[in-house]
């Protein structure tokens, strides 16, 4: 099943421009865009995934990774195939990358109204649109988040972060949160490991946060690549001047055992994310988190104001002290999400 694409323009008679991220793909007859599930048939561009689910499962929010939206909730998670990206270190790299330079497009036929079903038949507050780059599998999203939307469900986005203005202002309507990976800081680093530019990046985290949908930001820290003193001060000083010292960053440990083609490097050191940590506090960002490592402090959640321990995580097993998203003692809010 293909859909015609919702943002594309015709060029000449034959060749199309993908309007759909901030790729702006050339795509002669017959071809496919750098996402690999774009295609120009007959002078219209197509979406190959469009309802074609490649994973559909129940996660703890938590895993996304959001501390502060629905904390301690589920979420339905979907993703169909297909990314703009082509991280060297990917971790999802069957369902991103695997299928590209193939004929056929892998996936389950999966209805928007089905996901919707799903997710209130297991009384789920949330449908959470991740694994892949959900920009690419945007039709999909789309009518599904309609749809959840009409029906009480929270939507979310776990994304790269590099979609077109156009994209991104077609999301907004339905979307309640998203989290964006700033990988770097450093343009480099996003040409020669992923494919990319940064700039479109910051551009759409500075939108969604302008247009109130919550915003969490991850890094995935990459021992060698983008571990530096230098490259953490960037990213915690961009985070606390242009989207706000409320605005929770995620620093989480790499494993190059399962990554797609930097298996040869080592595991984050602990000593680096909490580096990273000390350095977002320094900067005044309000919560700093370290991931992929249960059973660090800096997985908790503590009062900006009076630093009691107000949730506790050890992985996904959760434990809330709060009071209706206040400290329990001083009644600070920790700018969660609740409803």
């Amino acid at each position: 099943m293909v859909k015609e694409a919702l943002l594309y323009e015709r060029l000449t008679e034959d060749k199309i421009r993908c309007l759909n991220c901030a790729h702006y793909c050339l795509i002669p007859p017959g071809k496919r865009g750098i996402c690999g599930v774009r295609e120009n048939i007959g002078s219209r561009l197509y979406a190959l995934n469009y309802r074609k689910a490649i994973a559909c499962h129940i996660d703890p929010i938590e895993k996304k990774p959001f501390f502060h939206f629905l904390p301690a909730s589920f979420s339905l998670s979907i993703a169909a195939v297909g990314c703009n990206f082509r991280c060297l270190n990917c971790q999802n790299f069957d369902i991103s990358q695997g299928f590209k330079g193939k004929e056929e497009i892998p996936g389950q036929d999966l209805a928007p109204a089905e996901i919707v079903n799903l997710a209130l038949k297991n009384q789920l507050p949330s449908i959470s649109y991740t694994y892949t780059e959900p920009t690419i599998f945007l039709e999909y999203a789309l009518e599904t988040m309609s749809l959840a939307r009409k029906k009480g469900i929270k939507n979310t986005f776990v994304s790269n972060g590099f979609m077109s203005p156009q994209s991104a202002k077609m999301v907004v309507p339905y979307l309640d949160a998203i989290n964006i990976d700033i990988k770097s800081f450093s343009d480099q680093f996003y040409k020669s490991i992923c494919g990319a530019k940064i700039k479109p990046v910051l551009e759409t985290a500075k939108f969604m946060k302008k247009s109130k949908i919550w915003l969490e930001i991850t890094t995935l820290v990459i021992p060698t690549l983008n571990d530096s003193t230098e490259n953490f001060k960037k990213i915690a000083n961009f985070i606390k001047k242009a989207l706000g010292a409320e605005t929770p960053w995620h620093i989480t440990q790499f494993s190059g055992a399962i990554s797609w083609q930097l298996q040869h490097l080592p595991e984050t050191p602990v000593e680096t994310l909490e580096k990273g940590w000390q350095i977002g506090k320094r900067a005044g960002l309000k919560y700093v988190y370290c991931g992929n490592v249960p059973g660090l402090p800096s997985e908790d959640t503590f009062c900006p104001k009076c630093k009691t321990l107000c949730i506790d995580r050890f992985a996904y097993d959760i434990h809330r002290f709060d009071k209706n998203g206040k400290c329990p003692k001083c009644k600070e809010s920790l700018n969660l999400i609740l409803k």
